[in-house]
């Protein structure tokens, strides 16, 4: 019998190099390379309640994350995210200074993240505007009624109930909102890698026009993302108010470069249909323990907005640079 192709078996012994140098490898590389760089400096990270602490620091944004990575695969982005959470914010702030219990405040804090989702989908799927341009206008929109309806003061009315859910553990040192991301995680990734839901969003992403002559309803499922985006950020506007205690219109300042970030750090192409769940909650994880560790040695925030930048300019680079350096040389 004659042996098999040499190009045959060169594939095959490529195949863990090629899985190693996946996106997702190299990002817990880097994960637990900066662990152990946090871990030198400061002890007290192996200590199970400052890990619980750690976790503060990306859960909210990731679960923004995880439905906007979605979008993006599908060719379109929110950067309202932020200004949605604070809207959400001051409409429960409000609620709870009327008087009314903590299970209506959270239909309040979804409903209008819900609501302001749609919104954003109407607005790119109904009436054409590119998405960039739709959410930055909601950006403002959202945000101003925020400082419209609450100017300098601050909503702190909230009952004691309330605060369990950015501040509760479910058991131990775990705390809900750890377990609502997992949770979270586990469903999105389902959706996307094993769903038909899932393939139809890679091939809305892929080729929009294809998709749509091949019976997808793009317009739909791009609809349908905006709201699940809005709704996440809703469900973030409860955690991160729970968490605080209070209603400013400054909440969640600045969080839509922060999200945008992890989602493409994750390795989500900003071009649309490529990218993995997996590697948007690696990427969240790293900004988490980045942050955590930059303030346990208490760096300025700043610079962690200089990280945050140069990062995100690299990995965006990435494509392009690799894209130039296959091409062939004439």
């Amino acid at each position: 019998m004659s042996s098999p192709p040499r190009t045959v078996e060169v594939t095959t012994r490529a195949r863990p190099l090629r899985r190693f140098l996946r996106w997702e490898s190299l990002l817990a590389i880097v994960v637990a390379v900066v662990f152990a760089g946090i871990a030198s400096v400061s002890p007290y990270i192996l200590d199970p309640w400052t890990l619980s602490d750690a976790t503060f620091n990306f859960t909210e944004k990731a679960l923004i994350a995880l439905p906007l990575a979605l979008l993006i695969i599908a060719r379109e982005i929110d950067i309202s995210v932020a200004a949605i959470i604070a809207l959400a914010s001051v409409a429960m702030g409000l609620a709870a200074q009327a008087g009314f219990p903590t299970p209506v405040l959270l239909a309040v804090g979804l409903g209008t993240g819900l609501a302001a989702g749609m919104i954003n989908g109407m607005l790119v799927t109904v009436l054409h505007v590119p998405s960039i341009v739709a959410t930055i206008g909601t950006m403002s929109l959202f945000r101003g009624i925020a400082y419209g309806v609450l100017g300098d003061n601050v909503l702190k009315s909230y009952p004691p109930s309330f605060a369990w859910f950015g501040q509760g553990y479910v058991f131990g040192p775990v705390s809900f909102e750890l377990v609502l991301f997992v949770v979270a995680a586990l469903v999105t990734a389902v959706i996307l890698h094993r769903t038909i839901i899932g393939r139809r969003i890679y091939a809305i992403g892929s080729n929009p026009t294809a998709a749509f002559f091949a019976g997808v309803r793009v317009a739909r499922y791009r609809f349908w993302l905006f709201a699940a985006t809005g709704l996440a950020s809703g469900l973030a506007a409860i955690l991160l108010t729970s968490r605080l205690g209070s209603t400013r219109p400054t909440i969640a300042l600045g969080w839509e470069l922060e999200v945008v970030s992890i989602v493409i750090l994750g390795g989500v192409s900003i071009a649309g249909g490529v990218g993995t769940i997996a590697g948007v909650v690696l990427a969240a994880i790293l900004f988490g323990l980045t942050t955590f560790g930059l303030s346990l040695m208490n760096v300025p925030g700043i610079v962690l907005s200089i990280f945050v930048g140069a990062l995100l300019i690299v990995v965006v680079s990435i494509p392009a640079i690799a894209r130039r350096l296959a091409w062939p040389k004439t």
